[in-house]
């Protein structure tokens, strides 16, 4: 009988949480930058085959909090580990620290199995490699008491380890009848993708010039009859905290805000295969990251971690 069951994966900020979920899908739906703490809210991707189908919950780091929005995301990351079949723990070739030490912690609790995917191997020589996977499975048993249910070395870059990694994925799902049809590969919206697309455009391209504070509002998202074919119009602000951001962003004669439109919008023309029409304004919300109000209105809800 195939196995179906949920995986969430977790780990410090911007150890490659989303670019593996992306890789084991086998298409693009988190977003990534190089910027730790992209990933904001749970994310959750379907991957299906012979073997059954596994959800995957892709979830923001595991960092300390410093206001409302990050105490909303520690709570992403944390909420889904008693409630999924499998953790997928990420984690770099690196001797361990005290923040991966923080996670053992977390996870010592935990009854839910626990995979241990050493990430971009691929920056590393093998000699390297296994110092590492000792160090990782001493201090976990001396943290949890405990042993992973299996250590895999990984690169979503190479692919290396992937099919190792599903296969040790797959058994520790129960036997069952799949959640989503075989078809789907997320319950994200299009609206929430695509102002995901624009986040992280705006993410790459803005570099260190703007600090983590923006968030992407789609006001309007509808699709009309055009001269060749469908159009949908998107308007969409993004959301910045100062006033001296505002400009950054928009750049000299707005070049910037085209450029983040420009990338944006043949992304997400990509993903809904029809032509778009982007629209962005850029908007100052002082310190939108502690107001429970903007939280909810920029799609931050507590509300839709409970549960699977």
């Amino acid at each position: 009988m195939a196995k179906a069951g949920f995986a969430t994966i977790i780990g410090r900020p911007n150890v490659g949480k989303s670019t593996l979920m992306n890789t084991l899908i086998g298409q693009k739906i988190a977003i990534t930058s190089y910027k730790p703490q992209t990933t904001r809210n749970q994310i959750r991707t379907v991957y299906t085959e012979e073997r059954g189908q596994i959800v995957f919950l892709d979830t923001p780091g595991l960092h300390a909090a410093k206001d409302r929005l990050g105490r909303y995301m520690l709570k992403a990351a944390e909420s889904t580990l008693k409630e999924v079949d499998v953790i997928l723990w990420l984690a770099e070739p690196k001797l361990p620290k005290e923040e991966d030490r923080a996670v053992m912690k977390l996870l010592a609790g935990v009854k839910t199995p626990v995979i241990l995917c050493i990430t971009k191997t691929d920056t590393v020589k093998k000699v390297e490699l296994l110092p590492v996977i000792d160090a990782f499975a001493r201090d976990y048993k001396e943290v949890t008491g405990g042993d992973p249910a299996a250590v895999i070395p990984i690169s979503a870059r190479t692919k290396q380890g992937i099919d190792d990694l599903k296969e040790a994925l797959f058994s520790e799902l129960p036997e069952g009848t799949p959640f989503y049809d075989s078809d789907t590969v997320t319950t994200q919206t299009e609206r929430e993708i695509a102002a995901e697309i624009i986040r992280e455009k705006a993410l790459r391209l803005l570099q260190e010039e703007v600090p983590h504070g923006i968030a992407v509002q789609i006001n309007r998202m509808h699709t009309r009859p055009g001269k060749n074919g469908e159009v949908c119009d998107i308007d969409a602000d993004i959301i910045c905290e100062r006033e001296s951001h505002k400009g950054i962003i928009i750049g000299a004669g707005g070049s910037m805000l085209k450029k983040i439109g420009m990338t944006a919008r043949t992304d997400i023309e990509n993903m809904i295969q029809t032509k778009v029409n982007l629209k962005l304004f850029v908007k100052v919300r002082r310190d939108w990251k502690d107001d429970d109000k903007a939280l909810k209105a920029y799609g931050y809800n507590e509300k839709d971690l409970n549960g699977r």
